[in-house]
């Protein structure tokens, strides 16, 4: 089993029309053994973007600080919020930086373009590699199940209620066919007015 594997995770974001959603489940586990259903995968950096971290959790909570402390640092700095783009070449930056002994966590970055207001997604490696979306990009132990899921179901220019009952179906549909993630799951829809959060509750099995 893969040191990523280890925990299990399921995570999506999916592009709307002026809005973007993330979405994730909620279950913690050692291998097959769940120890918890209410485990956050999902941070909030600012109003207008969100990253989603699967992997090893013991690394998923020591990126989402290390993050958090490298973007407030940046903004005292340069006096202004950071934006999607630039958030993904920091994140990119610090996985690059410990490549022989990476972080176990492949993230996912959704968020809006404050000055263009479109979706911006982008996924990468655990060492960095960046790779870019119009649609959909998808993280985690059932990344097969949740790409055949929103090639099935995701359209161009969706509205937020469209868009989050789309993702939230690719979600429950995927981890349903996987053992290692589950337990329902959380969807942030983020739009131009805030972010929209919303549970899931599926199969507790």
């Amino acid at each position: 089993m893969s040191i990523l594997e280890y925990n299990g995770a399921a995570i999506i974001a999916m592009s709307g029309k002026d809005c973007v959603a993330i979405a994730s489940d909620n279950r913690l586990g050692i291998q097959y053994q769940t120890v918890s259903m209410d485990f956050k995968k999902i941070f909030k950096m600012n109003d207008s973007l969100m990253v989603g971290l699967a992997g090893l959790a013991t690394d998923v909570q020591t990126l989402d600080q290390l993050l958090r402390f490298r973007k407030d640092l940046y903004e005292l700095r340069e006096e202004r919020t950071m934006t999607p783009k630039v958030f993904t070449n920091l994140l990119s930056n610090m996985l690059y930086e410990k490549r022989f002994g990476p972080y176990f966590c492949e993230p996912v970055i959704a968020g809006l373009d404050e000055e263009t207001g479109k979706p911006f997604l982008s996924t990468m490696d655990l060492i960095g590699a960046q790779a870019a979306s119009d649609d959909f990009v998808v993280a985690g132990t059932c990344e097969g199940n949740l790409y055949g899921m929103c090639e099935t179901l995701w359209k161009p220019d969706m509205e937020e209620e469209e868009l989050f009952e789309t993702i939230a179906q690719a979600l429950l549909a995927s981890v349903d066919r996987d053992a290692l993630s589950g337990w329902g799951g959380v969807v942030h829809v983020i739009t131009k007015k805030g972010i929209i959060s919303r549970e899931l509750k599926g199969r507790q099995d």
